[in-house]
């Protein structure tokens, strides 16, 4: 049961991987692949494979130069294959089919003497509209090759010289054979190039967007270090001009003990902005404003903690209540 839980589990995901983009994608590649593997002939023997991009196909051992012939045979719309002895020469012309579309197919083997020879035209119309020229033209490509059973070169010169009678009497095609890659190809061509092109698009546009975004989280980034650095500077400086008074403060505290000892009223009571040296009064004002750094250094610490990056608030407190010691240690 879990084995059948498991695979049913797999074919769901992948059921739900080809209903998204990314799948159907995948699947229309695959598709195009397939395609093209067929038209191109990957099915194909080895007959078929060879007459696909070339003229003419020797089997191995019939002594044909192979180059020679095909420099004989040109770009015309003619296929020569050269099968062994005994060979079946209408299955080898219905091998080549579709490899050969197009052309005028003439399969011949040696037969003591002479050849034996089957010829196929496999040009458009060649089964109806033009099915006479057709006959003609397989019936008579093969005229006078048989004196040259040893020497399969000037028999397929001799084909050549056939084809170009055809030629003119209209029988078969005057215009060259052409050779070119399967629609298949240029799609997976195009489609490879396609998603170079977008895929370099959409990488390219991705890393600007994303660089445009990293310079302007650096450029808050910088800005917040800069407001934190400014708040740190004036905050250092309020605790250095509150350590420069601590010593009078205290001598403020002893002053003013001693005049509660001795009964004396005391001198500058109540607030005062700029309070007498080392007066109670100044001694109450000093941990006014004590109070109130301390309070400072709480609400930036929330600030922090809250993830603020401009600190400007806080910095102006600071830099007035540096203003104030400033006051009152004068």
């Amino acid at each position: 049961m879990s084995r059948v839980n498991r695979a049913s589990r797999v074919y769901r995901r992948i059921g739900q991987l080809l209903t998204t983009p990314f799948g159907l994608g995948v699947l229309g590649c695959l598709v195009l692949a397939g395609w093209a593997l067929w038209s191109g002939g990957v099915l194909d023997g080895p007959v078929a494979r060879q007459v696909r991009s070339a003229s003419v196909y020797a089997a191995p051992g019939v002594g044909l130069d192979v180059p020679a012939a095909e420099r004989v045979i040109g770009n015309r719309r003619l296929v020569v294959l050269l099968m062994s002895p005994g060979a079946d020469l209408r299955a080898a012309c219905h091998e080549v089919e579709r490899a050969a579309s197009g052309t005028l197919v003439l399969a011949m083997s040696r037969k003591d003497d002479s050849y034996d020879t089957y010829g196929c035209a496999l040009l458009s119309g060649a089964s109806d509209k033009y099915f006479g020229k057709a006959f003609v033209a397989e019936t008579t490509i093969s005229y006078g090759i048989q004196p040259f059973a040893d020497r399969p070169l000037e028999a397929i010169k001799v084909i050549a010289v056939n084809y170009d009678r055809l030629a003119k009497a209209d029988m078969v095609p005057a215009d060259a054979r052409t050779i070119s890659p399967s629609l298949p190809r240029y799609l997976v061509a195009a489609a490879a190039v396609g998603s170079v092109l977008v895929g370099s698009a959409v990488l390219y546009f991705a890393a600007r967007r994303g660089g445009r975004l990293a310079a302007a989280r650096r450029e808050r980034r910088d800005r917040a270090i800069d407001s934190r650095t400014v708040l740190s500077a004036a905050m250092a400086a309020v605790a250095q001009q509150i350590i420069d008074l601590d010593a009078r403060y205290a001598d403020a505290v002893r002053r003013g003990a001693a005049e509660r000892a001795m009964g004396k009223p005391r001198r500058g009571g109540g607030r005062m902005r700029n309070a007498p040296k080392n007066t109670p009064a100044f001694a109450d004002r000093y941990r006014e404003l004590t109070a109130e750094y301390t309070g400072m250094l709480d609400d930036v610490a929330a600030a922090g903690r809250r993830g603020e990056k401009d600190f400007t608030r806080l910095t102006d407190r600071a830099e007035a209540l540096s203003q104030r010691l400033h006051s009152l240690a004068s």
